[in-house]
């Protein structure tokens, strides 16, 4: 081989890719580039082969394909998986050099990345490697996801409190970026951070149902273990961050870690203060309390719009900061009218409560 293919190979050991390729000779060279790049390699001779592959095999996820062959060409492939898969293949096509209308046919149908013919050894390696970087984030996605829901069900919380949170945080985040542009937040990371604001309570998780539920007053030792789902919920993201490098679970560690955190520093775990703490978690700290103070818990009962709103505005330069608060009175009918759009109906707690009043 007369290129060096030292280059980073992200995430390889025990990857499969299936080659699609009519051409020996080129699925050849192909599987030898890759196996030398670590990869697990499978081969199809056409797009049928290929269906027929990936049908038995739900560990392939990535796919090199060629676009002219018998049977079932690179177009139909691309189409048939695309209709069929179950989770996200990522699909590299083969073109040559001066055929754009093929590729800009390749990518409509849903190609995801492409080669030019003849494949360069470390080109090939690299576009592999970004190939299953996507991959890899959108499985951490999957999981994050996953444990999120499961946080909320552990706690009693519903599905309508994780869209009130989105909607929250999204008017508050849009606010600010609009009308305080010192704050240097831009509409694209308001967007991200209520996104991922549902995740702010993951670390509950790790918190016993009894806990979660107990409606007598906590002592202290329980209060520290409520208390501590931020740092648990900080550092399960923090970990798949180091994974991945992706930017909004960065966002969403801040906002799982530091939600708890108090404008005038007495809030947990760190005890920062003021603009220290960042602002998607300032954000999503009056998000949170609001759509706390005003839902029924098992240890309290909700509170009326106008009174949660006198207690953000006692709290303002205390546990909130003072300009999202000032967002918050420039969105209240916004969050008037998402508080009635996501009610608690499928609530554990409004179904018991309903029930008895019948």
């Amino acid at each position: 081989m007369t290129e060096n293919l030292g280059c980073n190979v992200f995430w390889n050991n025990h990857k499969k890719i299936l080659i699609v390729e009519d051409e020996a000779l080129q699925r050849h060279l192909l599987r030898e580039y890759l196996c030398e790049a670590g990869y697990e390699v499978v081969e199809a001779v056409d797009g049928q082969e290929a269906m027929e592959k990936l049908a038995v095999d739900p560990e392939i996820r990535f796919v090199i394909t060629d676009l002219k062959m018998p049977r079932m060409d690179g177009f139909e492939l691309i189409s048939a998986i695309r209709k069929k898969q179950l989770h996200y293949v990522y699909i590299l096509v083969q073109t040559y050099c001066d055929d754009e209308e093929t590729l800009i046919r390749a990518l409509s149908l849903g190609a995801d990345d492409f080669l030019r013919k003849p494949v360069r050894p470390v080109e090939l390696c690299l576009r592999v490697a970004g190939g299953f970087r996507v991959l890899k984030i959108e499985k951490f996605e999957e999981l994050i996801f996953f444990l999120t829901k499961l946080a909320a069900l552990q706690s009693k919380e519903t599905g309508s409190h994780l869209d009130r949170m989105y909607h929250f945080t999204r008017a508050l985040a849009r606010d600010l970026a609009t009308n305080v542009p010192e704050l240097g937040l831009t509409l694209a990371v308001a967007e991200e951070i209520a996104k991922v604001s549902p995740m702010h309570d993951l670390g509950k998780v790790g918190i016993s149902v009894e806990l979660l539920h107990k409606v007598e007053k906590l002592n202290n030792e329980e209060v520290r273990s409520l208390q501590d789902h931020a740092r648990v919920g900080g550092s399960l993201i923090e970990d798949v961050y180091a994974q991945t490098e992706s930017e909004y679970l960065f966002l969403a560690q801040e906002i799982a870690q530091l939600h708890h955190e108090r404008w005038d520093g007495k809030g947990y775990p760190h005890g920062l203060a003021g603009d220290r703490i960042p602002l998607c978690a300032r954000i999503v700290a009056l998000a949170d309390a609001y759509d706390a103070m005003t839902s029924k818990r098992s240890y309290s009962i909700a509170l009326g719009h106008e009174e949660a709103k006198q207690e953000l505005l006692r709290n303002t330069g205390k546990q909130f900061d003072p300009k999202v608060v000032a967002a918050f009175l420039r969105q209240e009918s916004e969050f008037v009218r998402i508080k009635e759009e996501f009610r608690d109906t499928d609530s554990p707690l409004y179904r018991e409560e309903k029930s008895r009043k019948q």
